[in-house]
């Protein structure tokens, strides 16, 4: 009972980043409660009201159909108009800046909420338009229902306006680098969070000669149910090492993860069933994807056809805050339980994180001296962050000598070469 709880929470956590996920949400709310307030009306609810508060309801059937049916055509025109501005806010992001940060924007809670309340005022109102008798008198009338649907376009058309708000911001670059960040910044604090609750990393046993076994369906690492498995390592006194990294595209039969002791078939399959696989990428599950799309968004905007140096200066600045909260963090991640290693995972260290950001920059990047002058500045800022890893500064010479060779070779103007060598200086020790 616990692994299905478990697994029907990390299903929950899949599905609600898909853009349908909250308007089918409010839809079925939105059909249940129209059959719930047809069913009060029957009860006399509306009488009531009527004698006490008569001005607040239609007495007429054909102006409650007509007041209805405006209200249906019009939500449906909004709705159409949401959507399509919805389909220009991806197409825009995808040619100006990465198609990477298309998932994220579909999963922008703000807007499927705000389609959902269309669908769920829309269903409402057709439902209650079928209740609604052209010849009957005030007392026939669901009033308090049609009350309740004018009531809920009003709504919708306040949330249209603030959706028009939103959409508009939400395509500026400014603020698509500072969701990233945030989303990021927010998935790497839990992980530091989380080490320091641990306390000092404890050893893991060598899995060299440990028992392997492949996975048996292919897409990206999303999440893992870690609970099943720490339930499975504590019953049968076992240890487990998992070996893709999260956020990495895994192909069909390819080692998934090693288990100490040797598994049946039926035992494989329990462990497998906890891993979550989807054709999509979200940072909130995954930070370095936060890493690889401010990198696109850098590249991209150094491209002869979009020339603006200036968003990617902005765009490494958000590179430079992340890379030093990265810097807070182990290499390592080792899962205990009653401080006894049970679980080791697989995760990107900064050496190749910073490497993989790195080379696309410098292909793209190396000719222009401010962006080179700008990277300088992040490497001299990492190098005075607070780290768990001593090495971490022999990383970023390294890195910062390979920019220098590829810009030395880019840039002609002796006045830039020099001023490359000065900032480079501190780096060479």
């Amino acid at each position: 009972m616990k692994q299905l709880f478990n697994r029907l929470i990390s299903f929950f956590n899949t599905i609600e980043s898909k853009i349908a996920f909250y308007p089918t949400l409010l839809a079925f709310f939105g059909f249940n409660f129209a059959f719930l307030m047809l069913f009060l009306e029957k009860k006399g609810i509306s009488r009531t009201l009527i004698e006490k508060i008569p001005q607040l309801l239609v007495e007429d059937g054909d102006t409650a159909l007509t007041i209805i049916s405006a209200c249906i055509g019009g939500l449906i025109s909004m709705m159409v108009f949401s959507f399509s501005m919805v389909m220009l806010l991806l197409s825009q992001a995808s040619s100006n800046f990465s198609p990477r940060l298309l998932p994220g924007l579909i999963s922008d809670k703000v807007h499927q909420i705000i389609l959902g309340i269309y669908l769920a005022t829309i269903l409402y109102s057709i439902f209650i338009l079928f209740a609604i008798e052209p010849s009957g008198d005030k007392y026939d009338l669901p009033g308090i229902a049609i009350l309740l649907s004018i009531i809920f376009t009003i709504v919708c058309i306040c949330a249209f306006i603030f959706f028009i708000h939103n959409i508009s911001q939400s395509i500026q670059i400014n603020n698509i680098l500072e969701n990233i960040f945030i989303l990021a910044k927010g998935r790497i604090l839990k992980l530091i969070d989380a080490e320091h609750d641990k306390g000092e990393l404890p050893d893991f046993e060598d899995t060299e000669d440990w028992y392997e076994y492949n996975i048996k369906e292919s897409g990206y690492f999303q999440n893992i149910a870690m609970n099943n498995l720490l339930d499975h390592c504590e019953e049968n006194d076992n240890r487990l090492h998992i070996l893709p990294v999260k956020g990495i595209f895994v192909l069909n039969n390819i080692p998934a993860f090693k288990s100490k002791n040797e598994l049946t078939d039926e035992e494989a399959d329990d462990i497998r069933a906890n891993f979550n696989f989807s054709r999509g990428e979200l940072i909130a599950d995954n930070y370095a994807l936060a890493f690889k799309q401010i990198t696109e968004i850098i590249v991209k905007a150094m491209s002869p056809g979009i020339n603006d140096p200036g968003t990617a200066l902005n765009a490494i600045d958000y590179l430079t805050e992340l890379f030093a909260l990265r810097m807070r963090k182990r290499d390592e991640t080792i899962i205990t339980k009653d401080e006894t290693p049970l679980v080791k995972l697989n995760t990107i260290d900064l050496e190749e994180l910073l490497y993989q950001v790195m080379a696309s920059i410098r292909t793209y990047c190396k000719q222009d001296i401010t962006v080179v002058q700008k990277l300088f500045l992040m490497f001299e800022y990492l190098k005075i962050q607070p780290t768990p890893h001593k090495d971490y500064d022999e990383v970023i010479n390294k890195e910062a000598l390979t920019l220098l060779e590829d810009s030395q070779r880019a840039i002609v103007n002796e006045r830039d070469v020099a001023h490359l060598n000065k900032l480079a200086e501190k780096f060479k020790s």
